[in-house]
């Protein structure tokens, strides 16, 4: 099956909001639409999830995302060899992956909706960066073969059980011998049936509790998958 991208509409786009997002020590700039959820109950929407099962749910600030940007900055990426190539898978807004730039990574934003990746580039300028990244369009059910990366990064990707399986075999295809990966998740049901996917294609994971929140707002808890290789033999 040839990947199937979409776009959502930047007409129904009518009004951004700027949100200021704390995360540790760093404080970054996010622009997104104001209106999701009136979004979610427009016609294209509906024609989109017909055809393709697609939501956009990429305009909504996820509190994984926030999660895993916690995780991208307080990596010691100075012990990686250099320079730190890293993947976000399903990018959204672009949190992680400006997290990410903010710690001197080399950034590819992906995402199935360009709209998405519109959003997450400007985010990136929003917030003082005009290279070290890259936007790709990527369908995961439709892994591209022309390039791995030593670190792919990705947050509540895992919403519907039907995304298991394409997401391993995304990693099979995208992620460096001896790389890692890492995706953050609001510890929703298919996540229980990811790790043992991936256990069972022979990949060593770990978890770790983590949580995310405003200060003085609510906090979620959720665990972030550190994934490799199995070592061989």
């Amino acid at each position: 099956m040839p990947p199937r991208f979409h776009r959502t509409p930047p007409e129904l786009v009518t009004e951004t909001v700027h949100e200021t997002v704390f995360v540790g020590d760093y404080t970054f700039r996010i622009q997104r639409p104001a209106t999701a959820d009136q979004l979610l109950d427009h016609p294209w929407c509906r024609s989109a999830y017909v055809a393709d099962e697609y939501v956009p749910y990429w305009p909504t600030l996820w509190p994984s995302a926030r999660m895993l940007a916690k995780a991208v900055l307080r990596e010691p990426w100075e012990r990686y060899p250099q320079p730190v190539e890293v993947l976000e898978i399903g990018c959204g807004l672009g949190l992680a992956g400006i997290a990410g730039l903010a710690r001197g990574l080399h950034v590819t934003f992906s995402d199935v909706d360009e709209t998405a990746l519109a959003f997450a580039a400007a985010n990136a300028q929003l917030n003082g960066f005009r290279t070290g990244y890259r936007t790709q369009l990527l369908d995961f059910r439709c892994p591209p073969r022309n390039r791995r990366f030593p670190v792919v990064i990705g947050s509540d990707l895992m919403y519907e059980e039907r995304l298991v399986d394409p997401l391993v075999a995304l990693l099979a295809a995208v992620l460096a011998p001896g790389g890692v990966c890492w995706i953050a998740d609001p510890d929703r049901l298919p996540a229980r049936v990811f790790r043992w996917k991936l256990e069972e294609a022979g990949y060593s994971v770990t978890t770790e509790l983590v949580r995310a929140g405003e200060p003085g707002g609510e906090r979620t808890k959720g665990t972030l998958y550190r994934i490799r290789p199995a070592p061989k033999g």
